[in-house]
C-alpha cells in the first residue's frame, strides 16, 4: 500500500475537467485508488466521487493506492496533481 499527501495546486480547484483527468488516470490502473479528505474516502475512479470532496484551491488530499501496481498509480497521479491537471 501507497500513501502519499496531494496538494490541490490550480486555483479553480477540483472541478469536472481535472476530476474527469483524474478518474481516466486511475481508471488505467488495475490498483484500487482512494482520495480521503477530512473523514471523506472516495473511489479515484469515480469523476462523481472526486467533484463530492469539494477540493478547492491549495486543499490537501491523502491518496490511498493498494495494489499491483500501486506505485506507478501514485507516481502518475503525483504528476497530474504538481501539472496543476494540466490546466495554466
Amino acid at each position: 500500500m501507497v500513501r502519499d499527501r496531494l496538494t490541490v495546486l490550480n486555483r479553480a480547484g477540483i472541478h469536472t475537467r481535472p476530476a474527469a483527468a483524474i478518474a481516466r488516470l486511475a481508471s488505467a490502473y488495475s490498483s484500487d485508488i482512494f482520495l480521503e479528505k477530512d473523514s471523506m474516502r472516495i473511489n479515484a475512479k469515480s469523476i462523481m466521487g472526486i467533484i463530492t470532496l469539494g477540493a478547492t484551491w491549495k486543499t490537501e488530499l491523502d491518496l490511498i493506492v493498494d495494489g499491483a501496481d500501486e506505485k506507478e498509480a501514485a507516481s502518475s497521479l503525483r504528476a497530474l496533481f504538481e501539472a496543476r491537471f494540466e490546466e495554466k
